[in-house]
């Protein structure tokens, strides 16, 4: 789902923090020490909870603001052994394209209260639910605890657009904090305190603080994908790494596809999500065994620290690091900082827009594409027939063979004509459907 964005990020990172020259000589000293033996596997494993939990909680909301199947109360006619279908809904709730109404009933004649009989309502006339209302299953969600329905049922909505509201801040401010201070310490701050949002969001008492929770969970949390994916991909050599891009965006997808056998099994939104939230605190362990990034301790000046991460790279590969590649990589890295017009190591925004404004841009427009499709055809799993929390995993799995499909496509004909195939496939087909579905 966000992909687009980590091309973004990818080309800024690239022609910002890491001139092509100093690239090479980086990648070679990676090709020597172990394009991809036990330091990245390890790495990668590692790598893979902030990948999880960002799946988690960028789509939680569908089932922790989800509504719940209900009709009214008939006070008349149910009682404490009452189900959600009963016979005397014919005459009692309107029907409306197969399903009884869960807004209205007809009105019971005044003075016939206890009397469940269909000449004792008014088919003529509908009233809301004023007894309240009866639910389809055990279900239970924000809309069933805090009473949101019918007319209120906008903020249900709202959650989402809420939600994505928080990625929309925090996205390009994770970005920014993560050149500033380095991607392992934001990667630790941010997945930590998502945590404590997500966790104090399954306490919330009342929809406004659920609402507070689940922006502030975004904005903080939302950065957790690009930043882990630029640390797993960074250490696997040239050869290797559309290979290791695959494998994250497909624990993406077995990432969204379990949530929704977990939120099955879980039928209670507060539960939910603290098992959600609870492994984030992991982060945690970041700080004592992931390294930080090797590109970035070099664009800050750090080259003893960068050469200490890449001699762990060789030790736990078992290679040898050779140190004349090594003296050329901090010559050719002060060099290149010396004629940089970098203050201090960090471009400035009109510096960086200057260079790649055109690139980020067209990569903006189809990161932005790109989540219209995945977002929209996640949430509307949901509302389609059938079981909504296998209908969600589901198009969990189904991105996998896409993902395969795309790392076999760009092998051969490149990343750029594999991106244009895919989105023009998918906009044919929606087109396709839609007129299908209209007939």
């Amino acid at each position: 789902m966000e992909h687009h964005e980590i091309k973004a990020n990818t080309a800024k990172q690239k022609s910002v923090d890491v001139e092509p020259r100093k690239d090479n000589i980086l990648d070679a000293l990676i090709i020597n020490i172990g394009q991809c033996g036990r330091f990245q596997i390890i790495n990668y494993v590692m790598l893979c909870l902030p990948i999880i939990c960002n799946a988690f909680y960028s789509v939680s909301y569908v089932f922790s603001a989800s509504t719940v199947g209900h009709r009214c109360s008939i006070s008349e006619c149910d009682n404490l052994t009452s189900k959600f279908i009963e016979p005397w809904l014919n005459f009692s709730i309107p029907e409306n394209n197969g399903k009884w109404d869960d807004c209205e009933h007809y009105e019971a004649l005044s003075g016939m209260k206890g009397t469940c009989e269909s000449r004792f309502f008014n088919s003529s006339r509908r009233v809301a639910c004023d007894a309240g209302y009866k639910f389809k299953d055990r279900e239970n969600t924000i809309s069933r605890e805090f009473g949101i329905f019918c007319s209120d049922k906008w903020k249900l909505s709202m959650v989402g657009t809420v939600n994505n509201v928080g990625q929309f801040v925090g996205i390009p401010l994770g970005g920014y904090l993560a050149d500033r201070y380095g991607r392992k310490l934001i990667l630790v701050i941010t997945g930590v305190l998502s945590a404590l949002c997500g966790l104090a969001r399954s306490y919330a008492p009342d929809y406004y603080t659920f609402l507070s929770f689940e922006f502030l969970d975004m904005a903080v949390g939302s950065t957790l994908y690009p930043t882990a994916f630029l640390l797993a991909i960074e250490f696997v050599g040239p050869k290797h790494r559309v290979l290791a891009a695959t494998f994250i965006s497909s624990t993406y997808g077995l990432a969204e596809a379990g949530m929704g056998y977990l939120a099955g099994y879980i039928l209670d939104w507060r539960v939910l999500l603290r098992l959600l939230y609870t492994p984030a605190l992991l982060h945690l362990i970041f700080i004592c065994y992931l390294p930080e990034s090797v590109r970035w301790l070099l664009s800050q000046s750090r080259e003893e620290d960068a050469i200490h991460t890449l001699r762990r790279v060789a030790r736990i590969n078992q290679r040898s690091l050779p140190e004349d590649q090594l003296n050329e990589l901090i010559r050719t890295n002060r060099e290149l900082l010396a004629s940089s017009k970098a203050s201090q190591g960090h471009y400035s925004a009109r510096q960086i827009f200057g260079a790649l404004g055109l690139r980020i841009a067209r990569c903006c427009f189809l990161w932005f594409t790109n989540t219209l499709i995945s977002l929209g055809l996640t949430l509307n799993s949901v509302g389609l027939n059938g079981n909504k929390f296998q209908n969600f995993s589901m198009v969990g799995f189904m991105q996998l063979p896409g993902i395969v499909l795309s790392m076999l496509l760009m092998h051969r004909i490149g990343r750029r004509w594999t991106l244009s195939m895919f989105l023009s496939s998918s906009a044919v087909l929606l087109l396709a459907m839609t007129l299908f579905c209209r007939r």
